[in-house]
């Protein structure tokens, strides 16, 4: 057998060996195999890195938008050409179905289309005599090298909710990928190459929490972009500010759905299921807690439970496959060991979906779908971010009473409404204390041109990632007040 190739770090528009002495297996989690081994950069890495970017990026901010912005639209085509197989590498690191992966790319270069609007969306604001021969006008100017530390759940589209608007408006970038799926990351950095962005502007390191930290401490790194857990968001947001650097982390989730009983039972049924269970409820928007009002319960559990016990698992590049594994063994571990947790906290079990055997696939990392029913608000399952397919189902009398519980937990990153109802919707969309709201929608995920917001410990910071709120993280305001002494008529 050949041994996994250990990937390489792209700095200074070349691509670099690392001295990293640690490294860790890059494993298909369907299958079990080595795919790469990823290294555990050191901080002189970083440095290297860092130092790169910010002498490309006195020259790359001198560049006009409207031809930074070429480099972009040779990109997108790129993107284009090469879509099936970033796709397949998704699928391949990650575990996801094929579909979920396209979907993926798909909103990368959604990101890419609209960063090329940069030449609009940079413009500043002018007010001509603010006073007598006085003009006042404010710009936007890029703040230098930028750093983004991503995750392992969508290792090709979050790096491009930031990526795409920095370096349109004008700065250099550091990409850190999840060092369990990184090698997406690596096929992005080649059409980087094709694309023939100038050397210094794009830099890829490779590593782990000590790479992360030596990002956060760097001096040469103006502003940070984290998505992740909320522990984990909490000290990136801290340690990057506490060293004067402008930082957005997106944090954990727990996403509740509730469901009236006018809801439509068959689309709902199925617009639930896929959110509970598309990448194995390994996204920061996958629904986890299925709250039913009054005589829906009677309806909706026994649906919710039958379709999740006829998904079909398995490895997500074969045909049918509507559910791939978890990303790791200690991901199962940890997830079984919470729907125990569960059981002894007593929730009913529903649907069990441990220990499955994926015939063909016994190295897998393979949960079925799982359904509790009677779960407890302040419980274990109702409070903790499980990321696995586990369903946790509530029962209240009243929408006020969904609402309340949907309010009173310490994430706020996504909530969802089913109802043919106008006015519950309304009530619903007014009230409901989170930042992405979904009316008879699963995944409330905005598209490119909107911000991906959070709220409460689902979000670290003040602008998120994706559309205006991106435009305006990367670049800082420059107010101008202007008099000249004297007329242009009296010069000539």
């Amino acid at each position: 057998m050949t041994e996994a190739p250990r990937l390489m770090n792209y700095i200074d528009g070349a691509w670099r060996e690392s001295a990293a002495a640690r490294c860790l297996d890059v494993t298909n989690p369907a299958t079990g195999e080595v795919l790469a081994r990823t290294p555990f950069s050191p901080p002189d890495e970083v440095d290297q890195a860092a130092q790169a970017a910010a002498r490309a990026f006195n020259e790359w901010r001198r560049v006009p938008a409207a031809q930074r912005i070429q480099y972009l639209f040779k990109l997108k085509a790129l993107m284009e050409e090469s879509f099936d197989d970033l796709a397949r590498s998704i699928t391949l690191e990650n575990g996801k179905v094929l579909d979920d992966a396209r979907g993926e790319m798909r909103r990368a270069i959604e990101n890419v289309e609209v960063a090329c609007g940069i030449p609009m969306l940079m413009m500043g604001d002018f007010s001509e005599d603010i006073a007598r021969g006085i003009d006042e006008y404010m710009i936007r100017q890029p703040v230098g090298v930028v750093a983004s530390i991503c995750p392992f759940n969508f290792p090709g589209m979050i790096p491009f909710w930031y990526l795409p608007y920095a370096v349109a408006c004008g700065n250099t970038v550091i990409i850190k990928p999840s060092e369990r799926t990184p090698l997406t990351m690596q096929k992005v950095f080649r059409l980087f190459e094709q694309v023939g962005f100038p050397p210094g502007v794009l830099n890829l390191v490779n590593g782990g929490p000590d790479t992360v930290n030596a990002i956060l401490d760097h001096p040469a790194v103006a502003a940070v972009t984290f998505v992740g857990s909320t522990p984990v968001a909490r000290h990136v947001y801290a340690r990057a500010a506490a060293n004067g650097k402008r930082v957005q982390a997106q944090g954990g989730a727990k996403n509740p759905l509730i469901i009236l009983p006018d809801a439509d039972l068959e689309m709902t049924t199925s617009i639930v299921t896929d959110s509970v269970f598309g990448n194995a409820g390994q996204r920061c928007l996958a629904a986890s807690t299925i709250i039913t009002v009054g005589e829906a319960a009677r309806t909706f559990k026994p649906a919710l439970a039958e379709a999740a016990s006829r998904r079909v698992v398995g490895f997500g590049l074969e045909p049918g496959v509507q559910m791939g594994p978890v990303i790791t063994p200690e991901s199962k571990a940890r997830i079984q060991n919470l729907i125990q947790k569960g059981l002894d906290e007593g929730a009913d079990l529903l649907v069990d979906g441990r220990n499955p055997r994926i015939p063909g696939y016994e190295g897998g990392y393979f949960l079925r779908p799982t359904v509790l029913d009677h779960v407890a608000p302040g419980s274990t399952i109702a409070t903790t971010e499980i990321f696995g397919p586990v369903m946790g189902l509530m029962s209240v009398d009243t929408v006020d009473e969904a609402i309340q519980l949907v309010n009173s937990g310490r994430y706020g990153n996504m909530a969802c409404l089913f109802t043919s109802s106008g006015a519950a919707a309304r009530k619903f969309r007014y009230e409901a204390q989170a930042g992405n709201i979904g009316i008879n929608i699963g995944v409330a995920a905005p598209m490119a041109f909107f911000p991906f917001s959070g709220w409460k410990e689902s979000f670290f910071g003040t602008l998120h990632g994706q559309g205006k709120h991106a435009v305006e993280f990367f670049t800082q305001t420059k107010v101008v007040v202007e008099r000249w002494l004297r007329e242009w008529s009296r010069q000539f």
